[in-house]
């Protein structure tokens, strides 16, 4: 699995210094042999893999008010262990959102980042594979209630930058770019 992960990892073209040290972490983690994914929740090992799956129409992207991080973020979900991160995104879009897509429609992630959570159970460092999923806004969601407060379309403009992750506004300006 790390070395399915790393060739992944090594298709990310960083564009800023803090993306390259996140992206250089990320490899030497994988490459030190730890264990990639959560065997325990919230937070057994205290770093693991996630993969985030943010839908883009545009530039709209959404977001889900999520009740642990009290953040709105990109929909995401931990990789099961022997997961392909890419599979992760296949499944999760399925029990979060009530999406069906296809491995054409998971490209390559666009970006990885290290990440202190945050919330009610913050204490753990998510290394978060960043794999765009294109999808009209009129795509029709059923999203997991229990999981969120809510879902909503934003204009990349009108993201709430102070109240989600900290590395969201790059993803967005790579974007912007055409990455």
């Amino acid at each position: 699995m790390n070395s399915l992960v790393r060739s992944q990892l090594e298709r990310i073209l960083p564009t800023s210094a803090c993306e390259r040290e996140q992206l250089n972490d990320a490899l030497a983690w994988i490459d030190s042999g730890a264990a990639l994914c959560r065997t325990e929740k919230p937070a057994t090992p205290p770093k693991h893999l996630v993969s985030y799956f943010p839908l883009v129409d545009g530039e709209y992207i959404l977001l889900v008010d999520h009740k642990n991080a009290r953040r709105w973020l990109p929909p995401g979900g931990h990789v099961e262990p022997g997961e392909d991160p890419r599979t992760t995104v296949l499944r999760e879009l399925r029990e979060e959102l009530g999406l069906r897509a296809t491995e054409a429609e998971v490209v390559a992630p666009l970006m990885v980042t290290v990440t202190g959570t945050v919330g009610i159970t913050s204490g753990h460092t998510d290394v978060s594979l960043w794999y765009p999923v294109k999808r009209s806004r009129n795509t029709a969601l059923t999203f997991d209630t229990s999981e969120f407060n809510s879902v909503r379309w934003f204009h990349f403009s009108e993201v709430p930058l102070e109240r989600t992750d900290p590395n969201l506004e790059h993803f967005l300006s790579k974007l912007r770019a055409g990455a």
